[in-house]
């Protein structure tokens, strides 16, 4: 049965998470690691007694908004939200999504140290969260407070950059559709979503064709200010730790003028004066 299953797995998470990580005090004498169940109840604002009867198995229909009120107590991230509901027997509610994005530090440690690879990381509604430093070098359209999206049809700049913008422009506009597609109720992509639609036309007749495509392995070819001609091979990497976010990486054959001119915008970049680097730029 499913309810003996909840009453355990609600008995481990809480058993992991610290006061400290949800803002109780520690008094110093605990006789149980992680949480209470009065503290559990008190976050999830449901009764003490109600909860113990959901540890206990003795309630069989919790409903999805106690469930989701479980989960923001005891912090699940998505994986562990969707097995709360599972346990339980249901099936989960739309994914409630803050505006706010963070962007893991350890991952983007990890990209600083790519001296030859350009990383852009972008968000649930293609929002420039971060970039590695050649990655800002080599998108100074894309600094991190962009949106890629709107930067591709309301930036003019963009339009030259790209050799290709047609279908630089539709590739954003089908992965923007799968995006929508898996999140239909999150109020950044909906945002995102009325802005280029009430700016660009382009975008709206796009939008109607409803190609619908997530990011893969391609090639671009782009025309940088600084450097001239790249040719760069781009791949894309889910981010386990922040569902919706994506990496982008970019790399050049070695031996390729483009992998020359890479070498020059990473010294170009560690040489500049911090005041000479583009300015972030909100395209919302």
């Amino acid at each position: 049965m499913a309810i003996p299953r909840l009453g355990d797995y609600l008995r481990s998470r809480r058993a992991q998470v610290t006061p400290r990580e949800v803002g109780l005090p520690e008094d110093g004498q605990r006789r149980v690691p992680g949480l209470r169940r009065e503290e559990v109840a008190m976050l999830a604002r449901i009764s003490v007694d109600y909860y113990l009867r959901l540890e206990q198995g003795r309630e069989r229909r919790p409903s999805p908004q106690v469930l989701e009120a479980l989960s923001d107590a005891l912090l699940l991230d998505d994986d562990g939200r969707l097995h709360l509901y599972r346990v339980a027997g249901m099936t989960p509610l739309p994914r409630r999504e803050s505006r706010a994005e963070r962007t893991d530090p350890q991952l983007l440690a990890m990209a600083e140290l790519w001296d030859r690879t350009p990383a852009v990381i972008l968000g649930r509604a293609y929002d420039v969260l971060a970039a590695n430093a050649l990655g800002r070098a080599v998108f100074a359209h894309l600094q991190p407070g962009t949106n890629l999206l709107l930067a591709i049809f309301l930036d003019p700049s963009v339009r030259s950059f790209y050799a290709d913008w047609e279908t630089a422009a539709a590739n954003v506009v089908a992965g923007f559709h799968f995006l929508e597609g898996a999140r239909p109720h999150d109020p950044r992509i909906q945002e995102v979503l009325r802005t280029a639609t009430a700016q660009s036309p382009e975008f709206a007749d796009l939008w109607r064709r409803r190609d619908v495509r997530g990011k893969s392995a391609a090639a671009k070819v782009l025309h940088h200010p600084e450097v001239g001609e790249l040719t760069l091979r781009m791949q894309t990497f889910d981010v386990r730790s922040a569902p919706g976010q994506q990496l982008i990486v970019y790399h050049a054959q070695e031996g390729t003028p483009t992998a020359d001119a890479l070498r020059l915008l990473g010294s170009l970049a560690v040489s500049r004066p911090a005041h000479e680097n583009p300015a972030p730029r909100r395209t919302s």
